[in-house]
């Protein structure tokens, strides 16, 4: 069964950076676009970039300009550059699969803290 592990989360001042690191116990991502997704306390798990197989991203609004995704399909590995982080950005994050159906268990997620 394929894990998930998120690292990189830590505590940051606004306006610093960090650089999360998703990494798959195997082979899962193919032609399937992966997504970074983040949920903070009370609220929904939301998509915030996505990458296709062919390395086309999409961001959310709230994020565009300021983060970066990219994929090594060699490592299993998916990152996510944030830089320019807000208070609004604290949340836990995730990595996954974009289509709901073919998704995979959820890994324990990263902490981002953002201090103001």
């Amino acid at each position: 069964q394929v894990q998930l592990v998120e690292s990189g989360g830590g505590l940051v001042q606004a306006g610093g950076s960090l650089r999360l690191s998703c990494a798959a116990s195997g082979s899962i991502f193919g032609t399937n676009t992966m997504g970074w997704f983040r949920q903070a306390p009370g609220k929904q798990r939301e998509l915030v970039a996505s990458i296709a197989s062919s390395g086309s991203t999409v961001y959310a609004d709230s994020v565009k300009g300021r983060f970066t995704i990219s994929r090594d399909n060699a490592k299993n590995t998916v990152y996510l550059q944030m830089n320019s982080l807000k208070p609004e950005d604290t949340a836990v994050y995730y990595c996954n699969r974009v289509n709901v159906r073919v998704r995979v268990t959820w890994g324990q997620g990263t902490q981002v803290t953002v201090s103001s």
